[in-house]
């Protein structure tokens, strides 16, 4: 039982010291004490995630100590990624300190990907772009971004969509002020020039090495479709005056019929005023029996000529068709 009790004191004693990663260290030349390694475990550190990249730095000739590195992985860094990324810009000739690494690793950003983006240079293909030249004709143009990380502007520099939404602009800007879409059509490398010049790569964690347009095609000829609309909206207006104007003259036709009737009937009540005025006329002595009955033959002697000339008229008509 004795023995039981010390081979398993032993076993919990060298799985809490890292025995083994210590003799690694040491023989790989990387000064470390037992009393660091107990000590990362106290803090939480994983003693292999922060001693296995201090004997990659060592042998790759870099001098880093075993606090910066415990630090950064305390601030939730990568730290193989960091010496890696400190290893390659070594080789590549690149100026890139252990705190800068870490910065920009603790950014969010792969600092590893950076230092081979500034030794091999990346591609960014924008998508389809379109743009209308004066005359309205559309252009779509898709162009090749060729980008280098700039490891200066890694920490608070714009990504790779700024980048394409800059050459998206400057790509509609250039195709917006040819007069003609012929002229895109036969010089595209106007537009990599142009936009080239615009410097937009400022404020951006990359720098622009070429821009290079990858396809040009016609699009739809937005003028014409324009003035169709345009015209096509005239033509609505004028019908809906035109409606307009047609249901004012209905109703002032309504009004003037409506009008009609109205006098019609003052005409009616004032002919029936007439034998009133008459039979008045009669009892006051205004006018005499005589009178009345001449008024009657000359009545009466109009309507016969009346008749008599209507049929004159008739027969003049019938005449006529025959």
């Amino acid at each position: 039982m004795l023995l039981g009790l010390i081979v398993l004191g032993l076993s919990l004693l060298l799985s809490f010291i890292p025995l083994g990663l210590w003799i690694s260290a040491i023989a790989a030349g990387v000064r470390i004490g037992i009393v660091t390694l107990v000590g990362m475990r106290l803090r939480r550190v994983v003693p292999g995630k922060v001693v296995n990249p201090l004997i990659k730095a060592t042998k790759a000739g870099l001098e880093l100590s075993v606090n910066k590195l415990e630090g950064h992985y305390l601030a939730g860094g990568n730290v193989d990624r960091v010496v890696n990324a400190l290893i390659a810009a070594q080789r590549a000739g690149i100026d890139l300190g252990f705190e800068r690494a870490a910065a920009i690793d603790l950014a969010g950003r792969d600092v590893l990907q950076a230092v081979q983006v500034s030794v091999n240079p990346r591609v960014i293909e924008t998508p389809v772009v379109v743009a209308v030249a004066k005359n309205g004709i559309e252009v779509k143009a898709r162009a090749r971004v060729t980008v280098r990380a700039n490891i200066e502007r890694l920490v608070g520099g714009a990504g790779e969509e700024t980048i394409i939404a800059r050459v998206g602009e400057g790509i509609v800007t250039t195709i917006g002020s040819a007069t003609t879409h012929k002229e895109v059509l036969e010089n595209p490398d106007t537009i990599s020039r142009t936009v080239l010049g615009k410097g937009l790569d400022a404020g951006t964690a990359f720098e622009i090495l070429s821009i290079d347009i990858a396809d040009v095609d016609v699009g739809k000829n937005i003028g014409a479709q324009l003035q169709t609309d345009q015209a096509e909206a005239d033509k609505r207006i004028a019908q809906a005056k035109a409606e307009e104007r047609r249901a004012m003259a209905v109703a002032h036709e309504q009004e003037m019929k409506a009008s009609v009737q109205e006098m019609r009937a003052k005409v009616v009540e004032a002919e029936a005023e007439v034998p009133r005025a008459f039979a008045q006329a009669l009892r006051e002595g205004k006018l005499g029996v005589v009178d009345y009955y001449n008024l009657q033959n000359i009545q009466a002697d109009t309507q016969m000529r009346d008749s008599i000339g209507k049929m004159g008229g008739s027969d003049k008509g019938g005449n006529s068709d025959k």
